[in-house]
């Protein structure tokens, strides 16, 4: 059982696109909240800053990393290594810390197969619509069309595990996704009542992939 004082983990995925970096972001504004930070071969984005938004490496770095065992998870996800390494984030759990992960869906089959002994929560972020989606990988750094329709096709993939978090949040607005993630955290930790409609993500769902 998770002791009384430890941290809980907090995972966000989402298809490319649907938002989980934002909102995790906003997430992390919250007291006693800290965004476990990734590695990743992929280069840096214009607005992205190293060593707070992830730790940029080679892959050759990357790799000893696997070998030495140091990945709590870590996956390939369009030619690029993703992972999140084990140290930090057990001694901020430790020092009751909640710690959020922006991942993908490899990453938290990963950790959830770690069976870790502290409280996981998971969330899986989707999109209004597919042309909502379009619209927004389009209007991203994607000038490329064939950047956004891989995505697209990419999606179509990882819509599919929805099923295999224990929330799904539909990003319409983003301050209603926010504070409803931030409710249903809050509800899992103080053991408070749920509002979660099982059927109608079932039903959004069907509607994505039809």
């Amino acid at each position: 059982m998770p002791a009384d004082n430890d941290g809980v983990m907090i995972i966000l995925s989402s298809p490319s696109g649907a938002g989980k970096t934002t909102l995790v972001s906003l997430l992390s504004k919250l007291e006693n909240f800290d965004v476990s930070i990734s590695h990743t071969t992929r280069k840096p984005r214009p607005d992205e800053t190293r060593d707070k938004d992830y730790y940029f490496v080679t892959e050759e770095k990357f790799k000893k990393l696997i070998q030495n065992e140091e990945f709590l998870e870590y996956a390939k996800v369009f030619d690029n290594f993703y992972g999140t390494t084990r140290t930090p984030v057990i001694d901020k759990l430790n020092n009751g810390r909640n710690v959020l992960f922006d991942i993908d869906w490899q990453g938290a089959d990963q950790i959830k197969n770690k069976k870790l002994n502290y409280k996981l929560i998971t969330f899986f972020i989707l999109p209004p619509s597919k042309d909502v989606l379009f619209k927004r990988l389009s209007n991203r750094d994607m000038k490329d069309k064939l950047i956004a329709d891989e995505r697209m096709k990419q999606f179509s993939r990882d819509v599919l595990h929805w099923i295999n978090y224990d929330y799904v949040v539909i990003n319409e607005n983003l301050q209603d996704c926010y504070l409803k993630i931030h409710n249903l955290i809050k509800a899992e930790i103080d053991n408070g009542s749920k509002d979660y409609d099982l059927d109608y993500i079932r039903r959004h769902v069907e509607k994505l992939t039809s």
